[in-house]
């Protein structure tokens, strides 16, 4: 892997590592948005309702638990020529 592949790859984790940022705010103001909204119903009702942000704040969290892994986790292998060299050759056999 020369320079510039190198490069290229610390670039996109980068990017991945702020849209994360981003990612977290957003969830955390639906969240916020959601419970504000569950609270408000909650009290007109003069009792809790069924608690249904949960499912919202839940899918999100899925989301933000896979663009955490794709910023911090291992990162794909990269092909190298010599993999490539070495798979030729054994289709070519």
């Amino acid at each position: 892997m020369d320079n510039n592949e190198l490069r290229d790859l610390a670039t996109r984790r980068l990017r991945a590592r702020q849209d994360l940022r981003g990612y977290l705010l957003i969830w955390a103001g639906v969240s916020a948005l959601v419970l504000a909204i569950w609270a408000a119903t909650s009290a007109g009702a003069g009792h809790p309702l069924y608690f249904w942000p949960i499912w919202p704040i839940a899918g999100m969290g899925i989301g933000a638990a896979a663009q955490a892994f794709a910023a911090y986790g291992r990162p794909r292998s990269i092909i190298t020529q010599d993999a490539v060299d070495a798979e030729v050759s054994r289709l070519s056999r």
